[in-house]
């Protein structure tokens, strides 16, 4: 087939590269958000779905917005048979959806109905899910509500940050969507129907939403932090700044601190929690680098009784 591939961040490379070294489709564009301001000097980079196109040697196109009219006679233009899309970043309007002739087909990072929606990974993490997978489907004019061609299922695992995973579902799901091409192109491939039950949500996590709440349990507070990481990061107050809290370990046999309260050994820094104590184990202060948590604390020297959260 001749496919067009919308796509925006790293995470959708290793299906761009997948679908590339197929023998059987041929990459005829790539749809891509605009250049973005990056960096201390705001300049504005492209995205690693473009770069990648570029060194392909693969027409790179980036509309401000999918209905712009110019970007849809081109599309139209290209006559794509297929329009395989990973993390594209903006709504598809009718008039684009209806252009190739097999649809768009996208590769979601859950295993749908569950997650709908842009931070499928991170909420999976931060609910504490043991399985997820990623899937291709359909698009639709609903929220990832289309058919559903194909599936996989990965693991959570206990450390797992919301990078680790997707990290991992971007490489399996790059052959993911590169067998669903096949299967729509030989017609071995049907898309069946969503179950109406089952469905979660999974809207982007806010900078508010990565706070840490310390009256919470330490388990809420470790997957907290691990789902948030990378982005947008954990993070609580001290003495009235920002911490961004990298990773932290849950201490089974503490209990003895107050939610926030913070205690610091010449090896460990422990803070309370709504249930048993975290260690943590590697932070960022505001306008720093990421350090260890104990060199942290050596470093603003914690007083006794003191309080992060505020």
């Amino acid at each position: 087939m001749k496919l067009v591939f919308a796509g925006t961040p790293e995470v959708a490379v290793p299906a761009l590269d997948a679908l590339i070294a197929s023998d059987r489709h041929e990459v005829a564009a790539v749809v891509t958000r605009p250049d973005a301001p990056a960096g201390r000097g705001r300049r504005l980079v492209a995205s690693p779905v473009a770069e990648r196109a570029e060194e392909a040697g693969i027409e790179v196109l980036k509309p401000a917005r999918p209905r712009d009219e110019d970007f849809l006679a081109r599309l139209r233009e290209i006559a794509p048979d297929c329009c395989p899309v990973v993390a594209y970043g903006a709504l598809l309007p009718k008039a684009a959806l209806a252009v190739p002739a097999r649809g768009w087909v996208n590769l979601h990072f859950s295993l749908l109905p569950a997650w709908r929606g842009a931070a499928p990974v991170q909420h999976a993490v931060m609910a504490g899910d043991e399985l997820t997978g990623a899937s291709t489907f359909l698009i639709e004019e609903g929220l990832d509500s289309g058919p559903v061609y194909g599936v996989l299922t990965e693991e959570v695992r206990p450390t797992d940050t919301s990078g680790d995973l997707l990290t991992r579902l971007a490489f399996a799901g790059a052959g993911l969507l590169a067998a669903t091409m096949d299967g729509i192109e030989d017609g071995t491939l049907h898309a069946v129907e969503q179950p109406a039950e089952g469905v979660t949500l999974a809207p982007k996590i806010t900078v508010e939403d990565a706070q840490v709440q310390w009256s919470a349990p330490a388990l809420r507070v470790d997957r907290v932090v691990r789902g948030c990481t990378p982005a947008p990061g954990a993070w609580t107050l001290f003495r009235g700044e920002r911490l961004k809290l990298i990773q932290a370990v849950p201490v089974l046999d503490r209990t003895d601190l107050a939610p926030g309260e913070l205690s610091a050994a010449k090896n460990n820094v422990h803070v309370g929690t709504g249930s048993h104590a975290v260690e943590l184990l590697w932070v960022q202060p505001q306008g720093k680098k990421p350090m260890r948590a104990a060199d942290w604390a050596r470093g603003v020297r914690i007083a006794p009784g003191e309080l992060l959260g505020n």
